[in-house]
């Protein structure tokens, strides 16, 4: 009997309904969640963060390869050359290790960039460029700043929430 977790594909937006499903049948499912602070009032506040994806853990031996690929809203589990992979014990525990993080600092978008705000980029092939802050992306800890680098236009570039530092 081995039990793994595996990462399943699931059908846009379907995240939840497939959560509850797996949940309904005693299975031991992970949909990691996050907080954020839309832009519309009306928007979901939970999102997930991984969009189209959950984490099951089960025996395939026991209950087969396909049992994942038969459930409404899923895609099946994420596999190579056929075989469904593995999803380490210790990067579920590091993901929920972040997502508590992010929790305790009060979600995803908490206010401390703002469009318009002046930001230095600290890693990466832009490292040390000043830049203008546009906006928050969804579905990761993604943000689109703008560089003016070699144009007088600002061009717009996606970076990690992680690489970039208020200008005062």
């Amino acid at each position: 009997m081995t039990i793994h977790w595996y990462a399943l594909r699931v059908k846009p937006h379907k995240e939840r309904a497939v959560y509850e499903l797996i949940q309904a049948q005693s299975g031991t499912v992970f949909f990691p969640t996050i907080q954020v602070k839309p832009v519309n009032p009306r928007a979901a506040r939970i999102r997930p963060y991984f969009p189209g994806y959950l984490f099951v853990q089960a025996d395939l031996a026991e209950v087969g390869a396909n049992a994942f690929s038969w459930l409404p809203g899923t895609r099946g589990l994420v596999s190579f050359g056929g075989v469904p992979a593995v999803t380490p014990d210790n990067l579920i525990a590091e993901l929920r290790q972040r997502l508590r993080q992010i929790e305790a600092d009060g979600g995803l978008v908490n206010g401390r960039y703002h469009q318009g705000d002046r930001v230095r980029i600290s890693s990466g092939p832009f490292a040390g460029y000043d830049a203008i802050f546009d906006a928050h992306l969804p579905g990761a800890e993604r943000v689109r700043v703008l560089l003016a680098f070699l144009s007088p236009h600002p061009q717009p570039v996606k970076l990690n929430v992680a690489h970039i530092s208020k200008v005062n």
